[in-house]
């Protein structure tokens, strides 16, 4: 097991509900937070593909570490240069959608912040690969303000309510990190896939670096 994991965030909110999940899944591991909210600003206002620059000066001042990157927005570009650092990159949702994929064909995406969308529909295709698979994607109105705002309860109770009135699908997509605690709401019968649970443990799965 990797015993020493660095996860970029772009809100502290995420900081504890890692350290929890380590606790109760990972003990002994130790992870190194690195919380930088302006990233995601960046990648609104320009273009994910705008902060290659930025993500690969901070991720080769961390001396190496494999990296999991908590941000669904930016994700696909901090994974593009593992290569070049020469750790393990990855992004968080990239289990989930392994998953989810495997779980049904007709797959529905909802994220509080329309940034995410596309990033996770592509992700979504990738690990599909030769599957056939119908994506939908649901931006839930108001919910990012909420968060914004320290509305947990709030926020999370919004997107509960959009899962639970989405129809035609087989599985659902939480697409951000910060949506899991939704999974807990939900009455919907559909099976609901969140990412920080098995992104953090594929973060912490033995891997060689690229």
């Amino acid at each position: 097991m990797v015993t020493d994991l660095l996860l970029l965030h772009t809100s502290p909110v995420h900081v504890p509900v890692f350290d929890a999940l380590r606790d109760r899944n990972h003990p002994g591991a130790v992870l190194r937070h690195l919380v930088v909210p302006e990233l995601l600003d960046r990648a609104r206002a320009e273009g994910p593909e705008s902060l290659t620059p930025a993500l690969r000066g901070l991720l080769s001042a961390q001396a190496g570490p494999p990296v999991l990157v908590t941000c669904s927005t930016i994700g696909a570009t901090a994974e593009s240069l593992a290569a070049e650092l020469g750790a393990p990159v990855l992004r968080v949702d990239r289990p989930m959608a392994a998953a989810a994929v495997r779980a049904g064909a007709r797959i529905a995406v909802l994220a509080a912040l329309e940034s995410t969308l596309a990033p996770t529909g592509e992700l979504l295709a990738e690990e599909a690969g030769d599957r056939p698979v119908s994506i939908v994607t649901h931006l839930v109105t108001g919910a990012w303000e909420r968060f914004e705002a320290g509305d947990t309860a709030g926020y999370l109770a919004r997107i509960a309510a959009a899962a639970d009135a989405v129809t035609g699908a087989d599985v659902m997509v939480l697409a951000q990190a910060s949506m899991a605690g939704a999974a807990d709401l939900v009455t919907t019968p559909l099976p609901v896939f969140s990412s920080p649970a098995p992104g953090l443990a594929a973060g912490l799965a033995p891997r060689s670096a690229p």
